[in-house]
């Protein structure tokens, strides 16, 4: 691959996104503020690609490869100057990324596709801070990235055709299969499911429905879900899922995504799921 792939924000996502790069043969730059947070995120892909040699899904001499394609800097400016596509992957705020974008649009070049990772922000908010929102698109990439084979496209309103086209080639060239976003509602297609899902569930446990373990047998047994609403919650980061269903009840006044205080509590507690050892279930 000739191609230059920038990633802005090394954690759980801009990790994942930077590993299925490098594995495809994209040279990749990953970019976060500090060297601590880099080696957080570099220190995940290494024991991502471990597990892939493993598994005998990849060999060791491709996982080293695949490293040595990953380059990092806490520089915005070096990360992007170069790069034909830069995907952004940082926290769920409006206000981060719009100045993120804008500082991304003035720094990269000309023709480079700008996308987002927001699982629930309109791409259109997004866009708008920069100066070249037709090259502005959403690339929602599921978590973990090198085991989710979705990735979900996303049209700001000025997003034009050839942007779209372009982040589909990149997004298959790394093994995903894309769905299409037409109109940017808040929280698009699969995150305003899950979060309906998700919220509805966490309201059952809340008021002493049911427990936790039973509403996830009820989906998986009952809809064939792989995962229940409130494991893929654990996994995702229960913060993660709050913030999202804030963002879509802000957007659309629709009660069913309002989170309970169930969830706003475990937020505060820090129970936010695999990541800190405790959610709905215990981890640790």
């Amino acid at each position: 691959m000739s191609s230059k792939i920038a990633i802005i924000g090394a954690g759980l996502m801009g990790a994942g996104i930077a590993q299925v790069a490098a594995v495809a043969g994209y040279d990749v730059v990953l970019r976060d503020l500090s060297d601590d947070a880099i080696a957080r995120g570099t220190g995940g892909i290494e024991k991502s690609l471990s597990r892939f040699v493993a598994k005998n899904l990849i060999t060791q001499e491709q996982a080293d490869a695949a490293l040595a394609r990953i380059a990092t800097t806490t520089s915005l400016e070096d990360a992007v100057r170069d790069a034909d596509i830069v995907v952004e992957a940082v926290f769920e705020d409006l206000d981060i990324k719009s100045e993120l974008f804008a500082a991304i649009a003035a720094a990269a070049p000309a023709e480079a596709i700008l996308a987002s990772n927001t699982s629930a922000i309109p791409i259109t908010q997004i866009a708008a801070a920069t100066d070249r929102p037709e090259q502005v698109v959403g690339m929602h990439f599921f978590s973990p990235v090198p085991m989710m084979a979705l990735c979900e496209l996303v049209r700001g309103y000025k997003t034009s055709d050839e942007t779209l086209a372009r982040a589909r080639e990149f997004a298959e060239s790394i093994g995903k299969t894309c769905v299409v976003v037409n109109r940017d509602v808040a929280g698009f297609v699969t995150t305003r499911l899950i979060c309906a899902l998700s919220v509805e569930a966490a309201k059952l446990v809340e008021s002493g429905v049911a427990s936790a373990e039973d509403v996830d047998v009820a989906c998986r047994l009952g809809f064939g879900h792989a995962m229940g609403p409130l494991q893929t919650a654990d996994l995702t980061g229960v913060d993660i899922l709050t913030k999202a269903s804030q963002n879509i009840y802000r957007d659309t006044q629709d009660e069913k995504f309002n989170p309970p205080e169930l969830l706003q509590r475990m937020v505060v507690a820090g129970d936010l799921g695999r990541k800190s050892g405790q959610g709905f279930y215990d981890y640790s």
